[in-house]
């Protein structure tokens, strides 16, 4: 027997997410995103994501097919998966019956490095809706500034801006010829382990400004959105700050615990965290604000102030304190006045004059010949 959908709703539930998805109603489910393991060795508390291929492909194949099932006809569907089997599931969910609206893929950094080939920043999100003519999408919702607007200040740029690309990538701004807002872009950072969105429990957390824009786009306030693998409950804490019904399975205890604390934290109108646009708000790489966080408040921007402020006031005072101790301390010290030193005189050196043989005149006897020597 069906469970009553209304006993489900605004809750984690612990338990396997086949099991829990075959006892909801069919046609009952507006929005699902599914952030299912990737298998690929990754160290869960209670899966192991080292299946043989085979057994993965015929669980993923179940749990999708129970998805399928439980949309609305004008239901939608996100997946989000790893290179390794992104291309097996999309040819799953098409033989399921789902068509392909976008092939998604979010480029960013911070990804995790490699030795042996090259490092991965990429993940792939496919946008499925159960019928290809009856669908929400709700543009308005989640345009972004157009190139007309950021670059080239054109008047006749649209007010409402542009429907984002279908490329969603980490820093725009630093490949400002790479991508264009015309083309298949979209920028979203990677929840990294210092970012303070960071819910600290779960590895793999999704952002929030992601989940915003696909549950803004496809689906409406009021309307309800499941998760069947819930982990960190980014999907949940966001669908409640949007004002949608929602709810979720999660294997481990310990994440439902976590995840249940998260959006108790949470309220409908909450602002999400991170930039919305951060093309818009995030400086380039080489900007000397780079490190300035997106869309601060005014009075974080104001504190900043007085903090740098104060700093350089307190560097003025110790540079000033500093050089007049050492005035003060070289007009205590008696200066002493140091010999002058005498020039020291050359002495041209003298020459010797050599001496001058004087000839001696001696008689010699007994011969009457004049001899003439010369002595010393």
């Amino acid at each position: 027997m069906a469970t009553e959908i209304d006993s489900l709703l605004g809750k984690i539930h612990q338990g396997d997410c086949v099991a829990g998805l075959k006892q909801l109603p069919s046609d009952s489910i507006d929005l699902a995103f599914a952030d299912p393991p990737f298998n690929i060795g990754y160290k869960y508390d209670q899966y192991d994501d080292r299946l043989g291929s085979e057994k993965y492909l015929d669980w993923s194949n179940e749990w999708m097919q129970e998805i399928y099932r439980v949309l609305k006809p004008a239901g939608t569907f996100w997946l989000a998966i790893g290179d390794e089997y992104a291309a097996e599931l999309k040819v799953a969910a098409t033989k399921l019956g789902f068509s392909t609206r976008n092939w998604v893929v979010w480029y960013y950094t911070f990804g995790v490095h490699c030795k042996t080939k090259f490092t991965r920043s990429h993940a792939h999100l496919f946008y499925f809706v159960k019928n290809p003519a009856q669908f929400t999408f709700n543009r308005d919702a989640i345009a972004v500034p157009s190139a007309r607007q950021l670059v080239y200040g054109d008047k006749r740029a649209n007010a409402k801006g542009r429907t984002p690309d279908d490329t969603w990538v980490l820093r725009p701004q630093d490949l400002p010829e790479g991508f264009s807002k015309e083309e298949d872009t979209w920028y979203f950072p990677r929840v990294a382990g210092t970012f303070k969105e960071r819910s600290g429990f779960h590895g793999c957390q999704m952002p929030e400004q992601l989940l915003g824009r696909i549950i803004r786009a496809c689906s409406c306030e009021g309307e309800i959105v499941l998760d069947p693998f819930s982990g960190s409950s980014t999907t949940l804490t966001v669908a409640k700050k949007l004002g949608r019904q929602y709810f979720g399975y999660e294997l481990s205890d310990d994440y439902v615990k976590l995840g249940t604390r998260r959006l108790e934290a949470a309220n409908a109108g909450d602002r999400l965290e991170g930039a919305e646009e951060p093309n818009v708000s995030a400086p380039a790489t080489h900007s000397q604000k780079a490190r300035r966080l997106a869309d601060p408040s005014p009075k974080a921007v104001k504190k900043k102030a007085v903090k740098k402020k104060a700093a350089k006031k307190s560097v003025e005072k110790k540079s000033a304190e500093k050089k007049s101790a050492e005035k003060k301390s070289a007009e205590k010290k008696p200066v002493e006045k140091k010999p002058a030193k005498k020039r020291a005189v050359k002495k041209k050196p003298t020459k010797k004059k050599a001496a001058k043989r004087k000839p001696v005149v001696k008689m010699v006897k007994p011969s009457s010949q004049l001899s003439i020597e010369f002595g010393p």
